[in-house]
Formats: structure tokens, sequence, C-alpha cells
């Protein structure tokens, strides 16, 4: 049997209850990788959310474009990303919405966390 991990303070953990639950709406952003599909979402976005079989709490974070209630409901970022490029999105502004900082603040995070120090440069 294995242990629940402890959860992770602001963070929705993507588990196996999780993928189950987001497993339409994942499923539905997966089918992004299509041109045809894209603009099919575009065209109709209720009757193509309606078609995948999305429920309430999905539906409601699509519509209001919530990041953060979409990884609640479910969704798994790498699929979510093929969501955000249909809005001009990229990760970088995904990774903002997730820590709540400005797309610049999370940009100079990154930049900061990656800075190694003297004794490391070769």
């Amino acid at each position: 049997m294995t242990q629940a991990q402890p959860p992770i303070p602001g963070t929705t953990v993507f588990d196996g209850e999780q993928a189950q639950k987001g497993y339409a709406l994942n499923k539905m952003c997966y089918a992004f990788n299509s041109a045809e599909q894209r603009a099919a979402f575009k065209a109709d976005e209720a009757g193509f959310m309606r078609a995948w079989g999305l429920n309430e709490e999905q539906t409601r974070a699509i519509r209001e474009r919530d990041v953060l209630g979409l990884l609640a409901a479910g969704g798994n970022v790498y699929y979510l990303a093929k969501f955000a490029g249909i809005l001009g999105l990229d990760v970088q502004d995904l990774g903002a919405a997730q820590t709540g900082l400005s797309k610049e603040a999370f940009k100079a995070r990154l930049v900061a966390q990656n800075q190694q120090p003297d004794t490391l440069a070769a």
C-alpha cells in the first residue's frame, strides 16, 4: 500500500485521482494538436466542451480562463499548455498563474534560480 504524499502548500498534486478526474478535460486539450479541433473550439466553445463531456467545474474554468481552476479540476499542465496556446499564452504564463506572480516576476525568478555560485563555475 502506498502512502499518500503530504500536500504541497498552494499546489494541486497531479496523481491518479486527479488524472481520473481530469480525463475528459485532458483528452479535449490533447485534441488541440489539430488545427481543425482548435478552429472548432474557437467557433463554438460551449458545444465543443459538451462534446468532450466536460463537467461543470471544468467548463467554468475554461470559460473563465482560470488556469488554477483547471489544475484543480484535474488538468495536467502539459495538456493545458495546448489550451493556453489557443489563448496566445505560453508555459511561462502558466507558471506565473500557478505561482501568483506576474510573468515578468516569474521569469526573473527562473533566472535567479538558474544562477550558480562561483564555486561551481569552471
